[in-house]
């Protein structure tokens, strides 16, 4: 039988709600989220649940880490459904601010991450994006005060800027990478995959067909430069206006120094139609 899932709107009720669940040796997990929830979101859910005796769920569409031209006012919305499934897999607690309770009036404090927030991949497509990451979840890690928190790979560089956010500021919360959830045929999962045209969404997973047959080039001894020549051309031509693809360094994101330089994560993004997609791979 489902549990009852707590779902509270503001810090004053979320601290009330979490005291009785700090006891000695019950760890409390957090999932940061924006909503429309999928498969992607509930394996990271399900990490949490094996991995912590509570499990607090936020959705919050930020605001601030969308730029002027981008798709906050549709972007997937689904609260209901959300709250079902999160019942359903017995979350205790759902953090669902509203955006007055969390920048209320007068909120002037932001973090600026350098490192792999300035690594020359997303951060030069959308500039003003990981300063506002970075603020919402050191927010959200103040506010919940987990022992862990748990984010997806896809993502990739956003995992690493919150990573070294919460080291640089001495949080006291693991941060943990959950494995990129994909489809039979390899897209990776993502609520904005909905804008797919049914075209689209055919020619989508040729992006990590790309990436895997690139690390498997990388992996037999092809230069590194030349295999992404390669990549990108094999993007262009399935119709992709290509943003990036990149082979870095995958703890800094820093370009590799030489090419015995490990481990490798390859990145990727590029836009199909009005949809822009990402993706990474290990090497």
């Amino acid at each position: 039988m489902a549990n009852r899932l707590n779902v509270v709107r503001t810090v004053t009720a979320l601290r009330r709600v979490l005291e009785p669940y700090r006891k000695p040796r019950e760890h409390i997990a957090l999932v940061p989220t924006m909503g429309a929830l999928h498969r992607g979101h509930m394996a990271l859910v399900q990490e949490a649940r094996r991995r912590a005796k509570h499990v607090v769920v936020s959705i919050f569409v930020n605001p601030t880490q969308f730029a002027p031209h981008e798709d906050f006012a549709s972007y997937p919305r689904s609260f209901a459904a959300d709250i079902k499934v999160l019942r359903e897999a017995e979350v205790d607690l759902v953090w669902a601010p509203s955006v007055e309770a969390m920048y209320p009036d007068g909120f002037v404090t932001r973090l600026a991450p350098e490192g792999p927030a300035k690594a020359s991949l997303e951060d030069e497509f959308r500039p003003h994006f990981f300063g506002a990451v970075a603020t919402v979840v050191a927010k959200l890690f103040t506010q919940v005060s987990p022992d862990l928190a748990f984010f997806g790979q896809k993502d990739y560089q956003q995992l690493r800027v919150v990573t070294q956010m919460a080291k640089d500021l001495d949080l006291p919360v693991k941060v943990i990478g959950v494995p990129t959830v994909r489809e039979p045929d390899g897209l990776a999962l993502s609520s904005r995959n909905a804008y797919l045209s049914t075209a689209e969404r055919t020619v989508a997973p040729m992006l990590y067909r790309v990436l895997r047959g690139c690390a498997a080039r990388i992996k037999s001894g092809e230069k590194v430069d030349h295999v992404l020549k390669v990549g990108r051309i094999e993007i262009d031509v399935a119709g992709f206006a290509l943003d990036y693809l990149e082979a870095r360094h995958a703890l800094t994101l820093a370009p590799l120094a030489s090419p015995k330089d490990r481990p490798i994560r390859l990145l990727v993004a590029a836009r199909l139609g009005k949809t822009r997609l990402i993706d990474n791979v290990a090497v």
